[in-house]
């Protein structure tokens, strides 16, 4: 029973929720906002978060190259220092996934309008080519949302390692420690390096994505 009232509860709020957003985007319309121009804006807001995560995220392999250049001096403000980039960059990523999701959201909600005023055309060369220009749009769109989401993946396994790194300092203050983890870190800088890299196609797939939707708007 306690299941199927979780189940439920989960629904509920996804059905109002996704009310919220329809009469978000009604209301949007009122005031001439359409769905095109909101889905502009938040892949702008997805690329710059996805900006300040690769800053974030250079500014912690920096921190852990510190580390790994330790020689002497006091140790817990090293530790703190990880532990501050650790937080802000699993801040980071949360930003980008949550800016990724609301690109999603629009994007469906867009795309469905879309494919149903295709039946209202009587013009059929317009209607074809309206629905060329449909396809063409998914067809990018799903491009940048697995680019978008390729380096989004990658950071779980970067933000697991800074972790790692935290907590052991966190037990073990010591030069040894710090010995330690030079073993481990041409390992996360590596897999930061390539999430980095992820991150700027990423970029440059939402600049691309963006000029497309405004030339042919």
């Amino acid at each position: 029973m306690k299941q199927f009232f979780a189940v439920f509860a989960v629904l509920a709020a996804s059905l109002m929720l996704s009310a919220c957003q329809s009469a978000y985007y009604a209301a949007a319309e009122q005031v001439g906002y359409h769905k095109r121009e909101i889905l502009v804006d938040r892949v702008e807001g997805a690329r710059d978060a996805q900006a300040e995560a690769e800053q974030q995220f250079e500014s912690a392999q920096e921190h852990l190259l510190s580390l790994i250049a330790f020689d002497g001096g006091e140790l817990q403000e090293v530790y703190e220092g990880l532990s501050d980039e650790y937080e802000a960059s699993r801040d980071a990523a949360e930003e980008v996934s949550s800016r990724i999701d609301a690109i999603e959201d629009v994007a469906d909600a867009l795309f469905d309008e879309w494919s149903d005023e295709l039946g209202q055309y009587s013009n059929a060369r317009l209607r074809t080519d309206s629905e060329r220009k449909l396809k063409d749009t998914q067809r990018r769109y799903a491009e940048l949302v697995r680019v978008m989401r390729r380096s989004e993946d990658r950071m779980q396994p970067v933000l697991a390692a800074l972790n790692d790194n935290v907590l052991y300092l966190k037990h073990n203050l010591n030069a040894q420690a710090v010995a330690a983890l030079k073993t481990e870190f041409s390992n996360i800088d590596r897999e930061i390096d390539v999430l980095i890299q992820d991150m700027r196609k990423a970029i440059a797939s939402s600049d691309e994505f963006i000029d497309s939707l405004r030339t042919e708007g």
